[in-house]
């Protein structure tokens, strides 16, 4: 069963009681991420994130990290490009605990100077880890390309010069704006009592302001573009996109049986032609990103540099192969066998209902899209929509490409970087 009651300050409380459980995962979910911040500040909702476990008035760091871990219980945070989440995973008598932990962390952190500039290492040295991470590289460098000029574009992370340049005060001023009771959703799910887990939530979260400064977010624009990069990599890295969906959009069961298709599973096409057919990479796949007013359908493969011209184009192929010939039937039912399966099989975890809850909450606005809901609008997809959405979605107009490594820009003609 599921439940949401908004508190006089605009904070959303939502629980789904799962009976059988004796744990209770629980989440405070804020409506800021990077691309809520200016050019200038870039990175610094992850910043803040790092900044809320480093200790509070009535806590020091080391006991925020050993309240949770003396009883067996998970904490953990993350930041993505729309939003923000602080979560507990604990025994259900242990909820009064969390929530204080999290309502203490979010509305009570010291950001103390000494712990900022402590904090500011850590993360740059977790830049210089992605900077080592080829895959993840390439990633970040398809998104700055696919939405160049918008924050959408940012890294999550920032870069080494606004994480080194932002300072304290900016860290403060900044919370104070996005955190606040419109923006916050606390989210539990497992063994929990609806009307407890408010009264819970009212003691510790109310005295968050209802409101903070409004930023509308813009729409991005996506356009062409094909960048090749020569870097010393044991591998070429392969990273191509088109313009996708929305979070809401009606048409976003037709996008995950696309992508499961396409390259979303070991049975996918891509997986079954570059990998087994021709053996030319060992990690190829898709997957699709959306956001609340945009997305981006996403391809990936690592190869080798002699390879990357030819598996470049056999991604193409294998797209406009979609674009013009519906998938089998067997295809079909494959890939809605799969995404039922993998859904129901989710559910077996309290994280995953709280997480499932949120985003319906945050995206949909929707805490009645059940599993029997969802599973009947994956049924309704017909090979023609699959088909009809890869028509819409796979157009050069804004078909994306990134390649990096030992590679020659021009064995990568833009003529040749087509869709048909």
């Amino acid at each position: 069963m599921t439940q949401r009651t908004m508190l006089d300050n605009g904070i959303r409380v939502l629980s789904e009681d799962v009976p059988g459980c004796h744990s209770v995962s629980l989440g405070v979910w804020v409506n800021n991420g990077s691309r809520h911040e200016p050019v200038a500040l870039n990175g610094i909702s992850h910043f803040v994130e790092h900044m809320l476990f480093k200790g509070t008035d009535r806590r020091t760091a080391q006991s925020v990290a050993r309240e949770v871990d003396s009883v067996g219980g998970l904490l953990n945070g993350f930041t993505s490009r729309e939003f923000s989440c602080y979560f507990v995973k604990i025994l259900a008598e242990k909820l009064p605990m969390a929530v204080d932990l999290l309502g203490d962390m979010i509305c009570h952190s010291r950001f103390s100077p000494d712990d900022i500039e402590k904090e500011r290492r850590v993360i740059l040295q977790e830049i210089a880890m992605i900077e080592d991470s080829p895959e993840d590289l390439i990633h970040d460098q398809f998104t700055h390309a696919f939405w160049a000029g918008h924050t959408l574009g940012m890294p999550v992370i920032g870069t080494q010069d606004t994480v080194g340049d932002v300072d304290r005060q900016q860290l403060l001023e900044f919370m104070e704006a996005r955190y606040v009771g419109q923006n916050l959703c606390v989210v539990a799910a497992g063994c929990v009592d609806h009307e407890q887990l408010v009264r819970l939530v009212e003691a510790s979260f109310g005295d968050r302001p209802v409101s903070g400064v409004k930023q509308e977010d813009i729409t991005p624009v996506v356009g062409r573009k094909v960048e090749v990069t020569r870097r010393e990599l044991e591998q070429a890295q392969v990273c191509l996109g088109v313009e996708g969906l929305p979070q809401n959009h009606p048409d976003r069961y037709a996008t995950y049986l696309l992508n499961t298709i396409l390259g979303g599973n070991m049975s996918s096409r891509l997986f079954q032609k570059v990998r087994e057919e021709l053996g030319l990479a060992y990690s190829v796949y898709s997957y699709h990103h959306n956001h609340s007013d945009s997305g981006a359908f996403i391809i990936y493969a690592g190869v080798a540099a002699e390879e990357a011209p030819l598996v470049t184009r056999t991604i193409l192929d294998e797209m406009t192969r979609m674009r013009h010939a519906m998938v089998t039937p067997d295809e079909l039912q494959s890939a809605k066998d799969f995404l039922k399966g993998s859904m129901l099989l989710s559910m077996e975890s309290t994280d995953n209902r709280m997480t499932r809850l949120a985003k319906n909450e945050l995206f949909l606005r929707d805490l009645g899209t059940s599993l029997e809901k969802s599973r009947d609008m994956i049924d309704a997809v017909t090979a023609e929509s699959v088909q009809s959405l890869a028509a819409r979605l796979f157009v050069n107009q804004t078909l994306n490409i990134q390649v990096a490594g030992r590679v020659d820009p021009a064995d990568f003609p833009d003529s040749d970087m087509l869709l048909g």
